[in-house]
């Protein structure tokens, strides 16, 4: 029988390795690559053609919404699990609007995880259970509270998202046109169409969206249990 191949993409070492030793319990898992950036990611994938990417969310330099909409136009058949920390409504819905078929925190079982990639390898969808209660309520078109932010990316262009995160990781754009191989002028235009599109309008502001939405999160260990 052919084994699952998965690429494992995430920027912390610990949680690779122990996805890694995990999978490979597993006489039909196959991991075949392992990546610890968002544009690695895509690199890789393209080249190995994997069956399913497990995608660490907040990565170095793209984050995992972007590399998975750049994964999936580049091989439509791959599946994509996106791993967070979080819980939060507005990740999950962006992580489906990327494109991801699934969606494990990164305190799921052995278990839990073996299972994610056996039902999206035979095209069907996986969240983790605590995400799964309460998956019915995510509606796009509700508001958020009154006072907080409540960040849909969908609308935004690859080149905005990317520009985003670069915000968001503090770049001026002199450096963010050096990362993206585009012109500084060029940034400040993304800049101010990122501003017209979300109505916030200092840097402040766009890095808190981007902390808000999951393009920039706190590191934290993957569970085996």
């Amino acid at each position: 029988m052919k084994k699952v191949t998965i690429l494992l993409a995430d920027d912390h070492t610990v949680v690779r390795e122990g996805l890694r030793q995990m999978l490979e319990q597993e006489t039909e898992f196959e991991v075949i690559g392992e990546v610890a950036d968002g544009r690695q990611t895509i690199a890789l994938a393209m080249k190995l053609r994997p069956d399913v990417v497990l995608m660490d969310i907040a990565m170095p330099r793209l984050n995992g919404f972007e590399a998975t909409r750049q994964v999936l136009k580049a091989l439509p058949t791959a599946k994509v699990l996106m791993l967070s920390a979080h819980n939060d409504d507005a990740y999950v819905k962006n992580a489906i609007d990327s494109g991801a078929v699934g969606f494990l925190l990164k305190q799921s079982s052995a278990r839990d995880v073996c299972r994610a990639i056996q039902e999206v390898q035979k095209g069907k969808t996986f969240f983790s259970p605590s995400i799964a209660k309460h998956f019915n309520r995510l509606n796009p078109l509700l508001p958020g509270p009154a006072g907080t932010i409540n960040p849909n990316l969908s609308h935004l262009t690859s080149r905005e998202m990317e520009v985003l995160q670069l915000i968001a990781e503090g770049k001026a754009n002199k450096e963010t046109a050096a990362e993206l191989g585009i012109g500084i002028k060029t940034v400040e235009k993304h800049r101010e169409h990122l501003m017209d599109k979300l109505d916030i309008h200092d840097t402040a502001g766009l890095t808190r969206y981007a902390i808000s939405a999951g393009i920039i999160e706190s590191s934290v260990q993957l569970t085996i249990v």
